[in-house]
């Protein structure tokens, strides 16, 4: 509700005549796209450059 009515500013009536699929298309032409998954691979390599410093466990 509140993309509805917050982001895309639809009047209450308009939002809720508004279909789901209605509703997604004007979402998406709003909001960024989800970046792409990290491949396994990049991650295994930034994991060896950048490894992360060894803690000691809480007692």
């Amino acid at each position: 509700m509140g993309l509805g009515l917050g982001l895309l500013r639809l009047p209450p009536d308009q939002f809720w005549r508004t279909t789901p699929r209605e509703l997604a298309a004007a979402l998406a032409f709003h909001l960024p796209a989800a970046p792409a998954a990290l491949p396994r691979a990049r991650l295994a390599d930034l994991m060896a450059r950048f490894p992360d410093p060894a803690k000691p466990l809480p007692e």
